[in-house]
């Protein structure tokens, strides 16, 4: 086996003036007086259309710019737009929307300049946006681009969790992520699910993912499953049921093809796991 830690690369120029960004957002929202809309909105603003930074009130109202300029300047500011949890009929909006302006500040800085690949300052500001959106973030927590939550206040994370690029973590009824878990591009986790007769029938359910777990790349694990310790979901896989420890599950809808090697008592293991399956 070869193992390929990751590298460590030598700081960048422009890495104390990051530390500087971040170190003032992190200030403002340690007050607990903090206005998080107008937060987002100086960030954003300063970022994306630093002419207008100062006169930002005044910008939008000029008739003489262009409408479309006035538009996406209006939309740094998270009461200008909405998100689509907004909609949902269990959205608890006093803690929604308290948790707004920095999902709206975490998804528009992965679409600037200055966010974009820059992995770095993308993992800090995440790391420290998380710790204000999520009920429970334990320590380093890393998340890559463009990942996207249902409320975001319904998230309990361990340490060490990793969460790579486009990744959805629907925490519309609660997402427990245990230490240690990794989660792959373009994966997807649930927890509520609609009625095949009534779309509008929604339930919801904890989706608990436990330590040592990873959801690899593309699948997709349903609301209310429960996938245990050092489970692994593979690539492109769909776990609508339970997950059992130590065991590697593929497939269509997920199925257990394999024990990890570094799995206690293994055959203790697959004599309980054919008990409860029947013998598969």
């Amino acid at each position: 086996m070869t193992l390929l830690p990751l590298r460590g690369l030598p700081d960048l120029s422009l890495r104390s003036l990051a530390t500087e960004w971040l170190e003032k957002i992190g200030a403002t929202l340690a007050d607990p007086s903090c206005d998080r809309a107008l937060l987002c909105r100086h960030a954003l603003t300063e970022i994306s259309y630093p002419e207008y930074a100062a006169n930002w009130d005044t910008a939008v109202a000029d008739s003489s710019l262009p409408a479309a300029t006035r538009l996406a300047l209006a939309s740094t500011d998270p009461r200008n737009i909405t998100l689509e949890p907004e909609y949902y009929g269990d959205c608890n909006d006093a803690r929604f929307q308290r948790v707004k302006p920095l999902l709206w500040l975490w998804y528009s800085f992965d679409r600037t300049l200055v966010g974009g690949q820059n992995v770095w300052l993308g993992v800090e500001l995440r790391r420290l946006l998380a710790k204000h959106i999520f009920k429970r973030c334990g320590e380093n927590f890393k998340a890559f681009q463009h990942v996207e939550f249902s409320f975001g206040y319904n998230m309990e994370v361990g340490d060490n969790v990793v969460v790579h690029r486009h990744v959805l973590l629907d925490d519309r009824g609660g997402i427990v992520l245990g230490n240690k878990v990794s989660i792959s591009d373009y994966a997807n986790i649930y927890s509520h699910t609609h009625s095949i007769v009534e779309q509008k029938d929604v339930t919801n359910a904890t989706t608990v993912i436990e330590d040592g777990v990873r959801i690899t790349y593309h699948a997709t694990v349903l609301a209310g499953v429960h996938v245990h310790e050092q489970g692994m979901v593979g690539a492109m896989a769909l776990a609508t049921k339970d997950v059992r420890p130590y065991h590697v599950y593929v497939g269509i809808p997920a199925k257990s093809v394999r024990v990890k090697p570094n799995a206690p008592q293994v055959s203790e293991i697959l004599r309980t796991s054919r008990d409860r399956q029947g013998g598969d």
